[in-house]
C-alpha cells in the first residue's frame, strides 16, 4: 500500500508502456516534453497516475505528506490494474502542441463525434498529409 502512495519515477517497464502510448500521438516529440528551454521536467507516478511538472515543483511536493498530496503537475493518464496505459483529457494541451498527425473535423459532424459516433470521410475538413491507417490523431474542431 505505501509504495502506491509513494510519489516516484516511473520504472523501467512503466516508462516503455508510456512513451509507446504517447509515441502513436507525438512520435519523436517526446524529446520536446523533457528537454525544454526554460526549465527541466519530468514524469513522475502517484496513486497509478503519471504526472508531468518541472523539478523545482517535484522537490516541492516531496516535502508534503504523501497520504494528502493529491496531485502535482499535468496528469497526463493513468495505468490500470493490468499495466495498460490509459491518456486523460488533461494531456491534450500538450498532444495538441507536438502531435504528428492532426484531423480537422466540419462543423456539421462536430456532434456526431462528441456524441461517440465515428467521423465520416465527408465530415473531415482537412487532414494531415501521410496519415497512416490506425494512427492516434488529435482532433480539432
Amino acid at each position: 500500500v505505501l509504495r502506491r502512495l509513494r510519489m516516484r519515477p516511473l520504472t523501467e517497464d512503466e516508462t516503455k508502456i508510456f512513451f509507446e502510448k504517447l509515441s502513436n500521438y507525438i512520435g519523436r516529440n517526446i524529446k520536446h516534453l523533457i528537454d525544454r528551454p526554460d526549465e527541466e521536467y519530468c514524469f513522475r507516478l502517484h496513486k497509478e497516475r503519471v504526472y508531468y511538472l518541472s523539478q523545482s515543483l517535484m522537490r516541492r511536493a516531496q516535502h508534503a505528506e504523501k497520504s494528502l498530496l493529491v496531485h502535482m503537475g499535468s496528469c497526463f493518464g493513468k495505468f490500470t490494474k493490468s499495466m495498460k496505459f490509459k491518456l486523460h483529457i488533461t494531456a491534450l494541451d500538450y498532444l495538441s502542441q507536438y502531435a504528428k498527425y492532426k484531423v480537422w473535423v466540419k462543423p456539421s459532424s462536430e456532434l456526431t463525434f462528441l456524441y461517440g459516433n465515428n467521423v465520416l470521410k465527408a465530415g473531415l475538413g482537412r487532414i494531415t498529409e501521410n496519415t497512416p491507417q490506425y494512427q492516434g490523431v488529435v482532433v480539432y474542431s
